[in-house]
């Protein structure tokens, strides 16, 4: 579970920013320099690195991550957005599914009351606004986070073993059926013909054997 406490005391800027590294070749390192050059001179711009941390666009180096990347291309963009927001405000989205609908000033009561209220007001507040911000720039058509789609609920699993049950049970009872239907039984019949040369004998016999057993 996460939360991220990184802010921005101007985050009036923040879409200008995203959209200028995102026309922007990557660094190997995102330095305060580099903020720099992208035009954002403020030493308040510098609370965007951090920020990008949290989103996880920036390992601990500062370093550009593989959703730094995949956030340059215009297709993957949104998506990067929502899921660096969910993973930065795992906490949040935990007590509210729609965090991202939130009021300001309740985001700002979830937060302090999420981090023991061990934070100054004013720094709440700039958490909130911060965290609205991000949300406001966001389009939340697909709002699940693509690191979680591959990881089945718990009435997935349910369902994926029931499903299997039932294919195993169907699979099964044919079977039975068939062998089953399959069942015969096989007589040996042994005569043991007396020794005589009246053939008139051997002929009652076989007639006697096409009435009872062959003649049905």
């Amino acid at each position: 579970m996460a939360l991220s406490t990184h802010y921005l005391v101007k985050s009036g800027d923040l879409k200008k920013f995203l959209d200028t590294i995102k026309n922007a070749q990557a660094p190997d390192k995102f330095t305060h320099k580099f903020v720099q050059d992208l035009g954002f001179k403020s030493t308040n711009d510098r609370l965007y690195i951090g920020l990008l941390k949290s989103l996880g666009f920036l390992d601990q180096n500062s370093v550009p991550t593989t959703r730094y990347y995949n956030f340059l291309d215009p297709g993957q963009s949104n998506q990067m957005m929502i899921d660096g927001i969910m993973d930065a405000y795992e906490d949040l989205f935990a007590i509210n599914t729609k965090a991202n609908e939130l009021s300001f000033s309740d985001v700002k009561g979830k937060m302090k009351s999420l981090t023991q209220g061990s934070k100054s007001d004013s720094i709440y507040s700039n958490m909130a606004r911060t965290f609205k911000a991000l949300t406001d720039i966001v389009e939340w058509k697909d709002k699940v986070s693509s690191t979680k789609k591959n990881k089945p609920t718990e009435v997935e699993v349910e369902e994926k073993t029931e499903s299997s049950t039932q294919k195993q049970q169907t699979h099964h009872e044919p079977e039975t059926i068939i062998k089953r239907n399959r069942t015969e039984l096989h007589y040996n019949i042994q005569i043991h013909l007396p020794a005589t040369r009246d053939t008139s004998v051997y002929d009652a016999i076989f007639q006697s054997l096409k009435k009872h057993l062959l003649d049905d």
